[in-house]
């Protein structure tokens, strides 16, 4: 399985961030998670086909909703551990 990992800066943290990533990986069938880091951004894994993966990182990088993401750090590798569902932590 392939596995996107995500570590998004900019204004990410208290407008709905991570809720609008989950809703654009749900409607991907992607799994994994969304969780705030002490430093304001965002720490970003999913598993999926890597079509889907692709346009979910599209997706995150144009600042969705009220965000403004100014960086992304992306890493596509093979999934360490299989997640059931994506989940805000």
């Amino acid at each position: 399985m392939k596995e996107i990992y995500i570590i998004v800066s900019g204004k990410v943290q208290g407008v709905f961030f991570r809720a609008t990533v989950k809703e654009i990986a749900e409607d991907l069938k992607l799994c994994g998670y969304a969780k705030n880091l002490k430093d304001g951004s965002v720490e970003i894994v999913a598993q999926g086909l890597e079509p889907d993966l692709e346009k979910f990182f599209k997706e995150i990088k144009n600042s969705p909703g009220n965000s403004q993401v100014s960086d992304c750090q992306v890493k596509m590798r093979e999934g360490q551990v299989e997640f059931s569902n994506f989940k805000i932590l």
